[in-house]
Protein backbone atom coordinates (compact mmCIF):
# COMPACT_ATOMS: atom_id res chain seq x y z
CA UNK A 1 0.00 0.00 0.00
CA UNK A 2 1.29 3.46 -0.90
CA UNK A 3 1.19 5.98 1.84
CA UNK A 4 0.71 9.60 0.73
CA UNK A 5 2.56 12.16 2.74
CA UNK A 6 1.78 15.87 2.81
CA UNK A 7 4.77 16.52 0.58
CA UNK A 8 3.52 13.98 -1.98
CA UNK A 9 0.13 15.66 -2.07
CA UNK A 10 1.74 19.03 -2.79
CA UNK A 11 3.69 17.76 -5.80
CA UNK A 12 0.82 18.16 -8.33
CA UNK A 13 0.26 21.76 -7.20
CA UNK A 14 3.97 22.51 -7.47
CA UNK A 15 4.15 20.99 -10.95
CA UNK A 16 1.17 23.04 -12.16
CA UNK A 17 2.66 26.19 -10.64
CA UNK A 18 6.03 25.54 -12.26
CA UNK A 19 4.41 24.97 -15.64
CA UNK A 20 2.49 28.23 -15.32
CA UNK A 21 5.58 30.24 -14.45
CA UNK A 22 7.70 28.61 -17.14
CA UNK A 23 5.11 29.29 -19.86
CA UNK A 24 4.62 32.96 -18.95
CA UNK A 25 5.90 34.89 -21.97
CA UNK A 26 9.05 36.87 -21.36
CA UNK A 27 7.51 39.81 -23.19
CA UNK A 28 4.86 40.12 -20.46
CA UNK A 29 7.66 40.75 -18.00
CA UNK A 30 9.20 43.49 -20.16
CA UNK A 31 7.94 47.01 -20.79
CA UNK A 32 5.81 47.35 -23.90
CA UNK A 33 6.59 50.18 -26.31
CA UNK A 34 3.14 51.36 -27.34
CA UNK A 35 4.69 53.60 -30.02
CA UNK A 36 5.83 50.45 -31.82
CA UNK A 37 4.05 47.32 -30.54
CA UNK A 38 5.49 44.19 -32.17
CA UNK A 39 2.99 41.40 -31.58
CA UNK A 40 -0.77 41.14 -31.21
CA UNK A 41 -0.60 40.84 -27.43
CA UNK A 42 1.26 44.17 -27.27
CA UNK A 43 -1.16 45.84 -29.70
CA UNK A 44 -4.10 44.72 -27.58
CA UNK A 45 -2.39 45.85 -24.39
CA UNK A 46 -1.67 49.28 -25.89
CA UNK A 47 -5.25 49.61 -27.15
CA UNK A 48 -6.47 48.87 -23.64
CA UNK A 49 -4.12 51.50 -22.18
CA UNK A 50 -5.44 54.05 -24.71
CA UNK A 51 -8.99 53.26 -23.66
CA UNK A 52 -8.11 53.58 -19.97
CA UNK A 53 -6.55 57.00 -20.61
CA UNK A 54 -9.60 58.09 -22.61
CA UNK A 55 -11.87 56.84 -19.82
CA UNK A 56 -9.95 58.90 -17.26
CA UNK A 57 -10.47 62.01 -19.42
CA UNK A 58 -14.14 61.11 -19.81
CA UNK A 59 -14.63 60.90 -16.05
CA UNK A 60 -13.09 64.36 -15.59
CA UNK A 61 -15.30 65.84 -18.32
CA UNK A 62 -18.37 64.15 -16.87
CA UNK A 63 -17.64 65.61 -13.42
CA UNK A 64 -17.45 69.11 -14.95
CA UNK A 65 -20.70 68.58 -16.83
CA UNK A 66 -22.44 67.30 -13.67
CA UNK A 67 -21.21 70.35 -11.75
CA UNK A 68 -22.62 72.62 -14.45
CA UNK A 69 -25.95 70.77 -14.38
CA UNK A 70 -26.07 71.09 -10.57
CA UNK A 71 -25.77 74.86 -10.93
CA UNK A 72 -28.66 74.82 -13.39
CA UNK A 73 -30.78 72.72 -11.03
CA UNK A 74 -29.93 75.06 -8.15
CA UNK A 75 -31.43 78.01 -10.03
CA UNK A 76 -34.62 76.24 -11.11
CA UNK A 77 -37.90 75.90 -9.22
CA UNK A 78 -38.43 72.44 -7.72
CA UNK A 79 -40.89 71.35 -10.41
CA UNK A 80 -38.36 72.10 -13.19
CA UNK A 81 -35.23 70.48 -11.72
CA UNK A 82 -33.74 67.38 -13.30
CA UNK A 83 -30.64 68.48 -15.20
CA UNK A 84 -28.27 66.26 -13.19
CA UNK A 85 -30.52 63.20 -13.37
CA UNK A 86 -31.07 63.69 -17.10
CA UNK A 87 -27.32 63.84 -17.72
CA UNK A 88 -26.77 60.78 -15.50
CA UNK A 89 -29.38 58.79 -17.45
CA UNK A 90 -27.88 59.94 -20.74
CA UNK A 91 -24.43 58.83 -19.63
CA UNK A 92 -25.67 55.42 -18.53
CA UNK A 93 -27.46 55.00 -21.85
CA UNK A 94 -24.34 56.11 -23.71
CA UNK A 95 -22.21 53.51 -21.85
CA UNK A 96 -24.65 50.76 -22.86
CA UNK A 97 -24.55 52.04 -26.46
CA UNK A 98 -20.72 52.17 -26.46
CA UNK A 99 -20.41 48.65 -25.11
CA UNK A 100 -22.80 47.15 -27.67
CA UNK A 101 -21.47 49.20 -30.59
CA UNK A 102 -17.91 48.13 -29.82
CA UNK A 103 -18.93 44.50 -29.33
CA UNK A 104 -20.47 44.66 -32.79
CA UNK A 105 -17.27 46.18 -34.17
CA UNK A 106 -15.34 43.29 -32.65
CA UNK A 107 -17.17 40.93 -35.00
CA UNK A 108 -14.79 42.09 -37.74
CA UNK A 109 -12.33 39.64 -36.18
CA UNK A 110 -14.73 37.43 -34.21
CA UNK A 111 -12.88 34.73 -32.33
CA UNK A 112 -9.50 35.93 -33.51
CA UNK A 113 -6.66 37.36 -31.50
CA UNK A 114 -7.39 40.79 -32.97
CA UNK A 115 -10.96 40.99 -31.62
CA UNK A 116 -10.10 42.45 -28.17
CA UNK A 117 -7.81 45.05 -29.76
CA UNK A 118 -10.62 46.18 -32.06
CA UNK A 119 -13.02 46.45 -29.14
CA UNK A 120 -10.56 48.43 -26.99
CA UNK A 121 -9.80 50.72 -29.92
CA UNK A 122 -13.51 51.30 -30.43
CA UNK A 123 -13.94 52.04 -26.73
CA UNK A 124 -11.12 54.60 -26.92
CA UNK A 125 -12.53 56.29 -30.03
CA UNK A 126 -16.11 56.52 -28.80
CA UNK A 127 -14.97 57.56 -25.33
CA UNK A 128 -12.82 60.35 -26.77
CA UNK A 129 -15.79 61.57 -28.82
CA UNK A 130 -18.07 61.51 -25.78
CA UNK A 131 -15.47 63.40 -23.75
CA UNK A 132 -15.58 66.16 -26.36
CA UNK A 133 -19.37 66.29 -26.13
CA UNK A 134 -19.31 66.57 -22.33
CA UNK A 135 -16.57 69.20 -22.40
CA UNK A 136 -18.59 71.22 -24.91
CA UNK A 137 -21.70 70.94 -22.72
CA UNK A 138 -19.80 72.08 -19.64
CA UNK A 139 -18.28 74.98 -21.59
CA UNK A 140 -21.62 76.12 -22.97
CA UNK A 141 -23.10 75.98 -19.48
CA UNK A 142 -20.30 78.20 -18.19
CA UNK A 143 -18.01 75.71 -16.50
Amino acid sequence: MIRFTTAMMLIPALVVGALYVSTTPLRAQQAVDCDAPQVQMEMTYCAELAWQAADKDLNAAYAKAVAAMRRIDADLPADMKGAVETLREAQRTWIAYRDKACAAYGFLARGGSMEPMLIYGCYADLTTNRTGELEQLATELGN
